[in-house]
């Protein structure tokens, strides 16, 4: 696996003060995509058990809330082999920290025979807290929205919807839905 970049102080993409890995690889190649140089799997550098460490050192930060992955996509098959030992040694060792992922395919598509799931995509989905699903399109793109590009996208609160066996939206912060209705 490849990545474009890692933020160690994000606070676009999730609740807080965030570290993003920006993975490589995407064959959605959604129109006005605002990373198109991700869509190459090659594009960056490769992911490593140094590039592991670095992220590891960044999530150590007490201001930190959690990490979020993004890209690219995330879930191509190529990339959740590379993901699932990453993210299950985030959990392992910062288990208060949340993760947010970010996918161009919808929670149905990953959990169906669509072309994203692989034997490690329920292990993954396990692992996330909050799943930014639904590909970014143009036409629905709104700048009045957190944490999504357009209004297609949903933000999945993962906990609950495992607790409840169907999909709740996370209703964010009081901060957020204020935002959200003022934009």
């Amino acid at each position: 696996m490849h990545y474009g970049a890692i933020k160690k102080c994000d606070i676009a993409n999730g609740e807080g003060i965030r570290v993003s890995l920006f993975v490589s690889g995407c064959r959605n190649r959604c129109k006005g995509c605002f990373q198109p140089e991700t869509w190459d799997f090659n594009y960056g550098n490769e992911f490593t058990a140094e590039s592991a460490k670095e992220i590891f050192s960044a999530l150590d930060n007490s201001s930190v809330r959690g990490l979020t992955i993004l890209g690219g996509e995330p879930m191509e098959p190529e990339n959740q082999r590379d993901l699932l030992p990453f993210l299950l040694e985030v959990k392992c060792r910062f288990p208060e920290k949340t993760v947010w992922l970010y996918t161009g395919s919808t929670y149905e598509e990953l959990m169906s025979e669509h072309r994203t799931h692989t034997e490690n995509t329920p292990e993954i989905l396990s692992l996330v807290d909050i799943l930014v699903d639904g590909r970014f399109i143009e036409e629905e793109k709104s700048l009045g929205l957190r944490f999504r590009g357009s209004k297609n996208q949903r933000i999945i609160d993962m906990a609950k919807t495992r607790e409840q066996g169907k999909i709740v939206i996370w209703e964010g912060t009081r901060e957020d839905r204020n935002y959200e209705s003022q934009n």
